[in-house]
């Protein structure tokens, strides 16, 4: 069911010239075919493989190559040193080298799939094989509107955003810093984001990285919501990205020792600008993406074997004329199907693409190049989709337009993925055979039981006729989009909570922001 149907229900009458059967019939009929709100896609299309197998073992042994003989720069963190180097690596003051071989050896104590359990079991998810999440943007400082344009984003944009991706049946997770409340001392609002991911929404989500102490007060949250005892689930799925090219510091791997430590997952996310922070060919910014994962990912399983990982990606191509970074363009893609390919390999969860776009507005550049990053998302075989929907301006702001607009998007690609229905009623050979020739079909009582589900509705597109379109406001599609999100937040419910629970968030909250300093830098 897409977003907006929620909002405008389908009218119950039946096309013209339908054979009888009744309201009470019909509905009956369509009853089976309901669509059901689905916690996460499982595809039934097969990834798109587009290196060959000697292709791909190139590619991991250039990687091995480096780690071998240039090597990781681990800095600020002296004791991942000591776990590689007693792991039999080789460290020269920060600089670790890895003989061939070892990191994957490492990995292969890592799950290829895990469960991460969510607040309210419904939304729990599965993380690899043939499954996709999507989660929403991440990291933005701003956000934009049409009613307000672009600024600062605040505390009550997070909210406001957590409460919509809660709404969205096509969003599966909760995600993590949707936005940057920069209202809120950053010393202080991992404690704000965190229980908003809790209090307003009861899906999946991500914890705090940008230090260990806070990694720990998300891991101590997460306890207290999930009934006082994690019980050694894994209930978070948390961002640990490398400084590229080849440094890890110590604020990432602290994190991702808090997290591996209480089996918590991490998602090891090289952030390449390719031409700045690797070389500017796809197959060399392939290569420095699985030697710095390789490492990542190692050091999750010296600090407890077995515990959850995702080989992450995240490459974009920039402009050779201004450094800008630039989305939709075919070198990435070919990037995303290289690591994709490559995770398969690791036999680990993979996380990329999204819905990305360097536009500063949801206008035709944010559709396209949102479109031309999302689809080798999803061909590729992607697990966990962070920035699913809501990215503009490279990243620097979140839209609420461009969210709906993604959101819509996204229930497409949850039917896509399942591919040809080759089922009785898909086949429809009953329908063809008691079908006179020349005979339209649209009173035929498979119709008549499909014609709720069999395509795909849109919330945002129009297509009405033009002098409808005028009747209606003549509205584009982000102010359709605007309407949208602003009747979903109007119609906000949150999801329950135990009282007692949410007292004991309260006062984590509070006694912790009492205990710390306020810091903005």
């Amino acid at each position: 069911m897409s977003e907006a149907s929620e909002l405008r229900q389908p009218s119950d009458q039946a096309p013209t010239g339908r054979r009888g059967g009744g309201r009470a019939g019909r509905r009956e009929a369509r009853a089976a075919h309901a669509p059901a709100r689905e916690p996460f896609l499982t595809r039934t299309l097969q990834p798109v493989e587009l290196i060959s197998e000697d292709g791909l073992a190139l590619l991991e042994d250039n990687a091995d190559t480096i780690l071998e003989q240039a090597g990781v720069e681990i800095r600020d963190y002296p004791t991942a040193i000591e776990r590689f180097v007693a792991a039999g690596a080789e460290a020269e003051g920060s600089r670790v080298r890895f003989p061939r071989g070892l990191c994957r050896q490492l990995i292969a104590q890592a799950p290829s799939t895990y469960v991460q359990h969510a607040r309210n079991p419904a939304n729990t998810v599965t993380f690899g094989g043939p499954h996709t999440i999507f989660a929403p943007n991440y990291g933005s400082p701003f956000v934009h509107d049409l009613d307000n344009g672009r600024r600062y984003a605040t505390l009550a944009d997070f909210e406001n955003i957590v409460r919509l991706a809660y709404l969205s049946p096509y969003i599966h997770h909760s995600g993590g810093t949707v936005c940057e409340p920069v209202d809120v001392p950053v010393s202080k609002r991992h404690l704000d984001m965190v229980y908003a991911h809790l209090r307003y929404s009861d899906k999946g989500f991500m914890g705090s990285v940008t230090a260990a102490e806070r990694a720990a007060d998300s891991v101590e949250m997460a306890r207290i919501a999930f009934g006082g005892d994690l019980a050694d689930r894994t209930v978070m799925t948390s961002l640990i990205n490398a400084s590229s090219p080849l440094i890890w510091d110590g604020s990432m791997l602290g994190s991702a020792e808090v997290y591996a430590a209480a089996n918590q997952a991490t998602i090891i996310t090289p952030f390449i600008l390719a031409g700045a922070m690797s070389p500017s060919t796809t197959a060399g910014a392939a290569t420095q993406t699985l030697a710095e994962a390789l490492v990542g990912m190692a050091f999750t399983q010296l600090v407890r074997p077995g515990a959850p990982v995702v080989f992450g990606s995240f490459g974009s191509s920039m402009s050779m004329q201004t450094g800008a970074p630039t989305f939709g363009t075919p070198e990435p893609a070919l990037l995303l199907y290289a690591m994709a390919a490559l995770a398969r390999r690791l036999g680990v969860p993979f996380r990329s693409g999204g819905s990305l776009t360097a536009s500063k507005l949801p206008d035709a550049q944010a559709a396209y190049e949102s479109a031309a990053t999302l689809q080798p998302t999803i061909l590729a075989g992607t697990n966990f989709v962070l920035h699913a929907a809501g990215w503009l301006e490279g990243g620097l702001a979140f839209g609420y337009e461009k969210f709906v607009l993604d959101a819509d998007q996204l229930g497409m690609m949850a039917t896509f993925v399942k591919g040809l229905d080759l089922s009785e009623n898909g086949l429809a050979l009953d329908a063809m055979l008691t079908n006179e020739p020349g005979q339209h079909f649209l009173g035929t009582a498979h119709t008549l039981a499909n014609f709720e589900t069999a395509f795909y509705r849109s919330a945002t597109a129009d297509n009405a006729s033009y002098e409808q379109w005028q009747e209606d406001g003549s509205l584009d599609a982000a102010q359709r989009a605007n309407r949208i999100w602003k009747e979903q937040l109007a119609s906000y419910e949150a999801p329950p909570i135990d009282d007692a629970i949410d007292e004991e968030l309260r006062e984590f909250v509070a006694r912790r922001k009492a205990e710390l300093p306020d810091t903005f830098a």
